[in-house]
């Protein structure tokens, strides 16, 4: 399940094609060598933020998770063999990192060296943004080179079907990333570039052009999809369309990444400098979530998939700690229900 949920160590560069579509044979163990993964027990009260937040961070880990309800108010509670753990959420993270290092998810010092405490909340939220929407766009393309290797001649993995089948797959993984790319670039241009240019007119002039020259070539891009799924499979045409698909993404992917740099590099650190205090910061991330409404509801899922596990602990913290209760829980269904 993409780069967030599960077990996979490799980050979204090192994931190859066929480990997306085609899994290499695995010589599967005898049934008795097999050993099970760890049980943990969770405690905890069904609508407590907190006890959603840990199952969040067990979804991530190696385990087995035995949720047991329990109506008292009180902080969760973790049983692991003869380890019984009741904390703060921080505490229970770093628990759990402690006995299953892989995929940590207790969020520790950033790897940003010019972020710190005063930057504003927003400014991390557009950043982990960046991080999903890159590599979605890498898997993307790696996708549509591997259906271009095989120009509808060999099957990939069965669970995709059909050649046909493939590419209706593809076009919906894409329809969610071409959603997530206007959302993100709505709430750019509505909120985080109105505040940096009413403090500096004109400063946003380039980046507001880099989305005006992006929206042709996404568009372009679901364009070519919708031609490779009407053309007959393992025609020379179908091969020239796969072939322009790729090439599109490839842009796609390259724009992006340049904007995302040029941003993150010339805009992000002057946020800090708008000294927006703590009920201002609140606001404004309530803002940029009303402006990506279907990014932070059922497309939730897909958009942490983007994400590994330490960054998608660190936005979803940032979310519960700046948003209205209904919206946290919403997403919070979207993980772990």
């Amino acid at each position: 399940m993409g780069n967030c949920l599960g077990t996979r160590k490799k980050s979204p560069a090192e994931i190859a094609p066929s480990e997306l579509i085609k899994p290499a044979p695995v010589i599967s163990p005898k049934p008795e060598l097999i050993k099970p993964a760890p049980l943990i027990k969770l405690y905890g009260h069904p609508d407590s933020f907190a006890t959603s937040h840990i199952r969040l961070a067990l979804s991530y880990k190696p385990v087995r998770l035995q949720f047991v309800p329990s109506d008292a108010q009180q902080n969760p509670t973790i049983m692991y063999k003869s380890d019984v753990v009741t904390g703060s959420v921080e505490e229970i993270l770093r628990y759990l990192d402690a006995k299953f290092p892989d995929s940590p998810v207790a969020v520790t010092s950033n790897v940003w060296g010019w972020c710190g405490a005063k930057t504003p909340a927003v400014v991390w939220v557009v950043m982990l943004q960046h991080r999903s929407m890159s590599w979605h766009l890498e898997r993307m393309v790696k996708w549509a080179g591997d259906m271009g290797a095989r120009g509808g001649n060999a099957s990939g993995d069965p669970s995709m079907g059909s050649p046909r089948m493939e590419v209706k797959k593809f076009a919906k993984s894409y329809s969610h990333l071409h959603q997530l790319l206007l959302e993100h670039a709505q709430m750019e241009e509505i909120v985080m570039f109105q505040i940096l240019e009413s403090a500096d007119r004109g400063l946003c002039k380039s980046a507001n052009e880099d989305h005006a020259r992006d929206l042709p070539v996404m568009n372009g891009v679901k364009e070519e999809i919708k031609i490779v799924g009407v053309m007959n499979v393992g025609s020379p045409d179908y091969q020239e369309a796969l072939t322009r698909l790729l090439s599109r993404l490839n842009k796609l992917k390259e724009n992006c990444k340049q904007h995302f740099e040029e941003e993150e590099r010339e805009l992000l650190p002057l946020m800090e400098a708008t000294e927006l205090n703590k009920l201002q910061q609140e606001k404004v991330l309530q803002q940029s979530l009303d402006a990506m409404r279907e990014t932070h509801s059922h497309l939730f899922r897909f958009f942490m998939e983007g994400l590994c596990p330490q960054d998608g602990m660190h936005y979803f913290g940032l979310i519960k700690r700046y948003c209205d209760n209904a919206r946290v829980s919403l997403m919070l269904h979207m993980m772990v229900d």
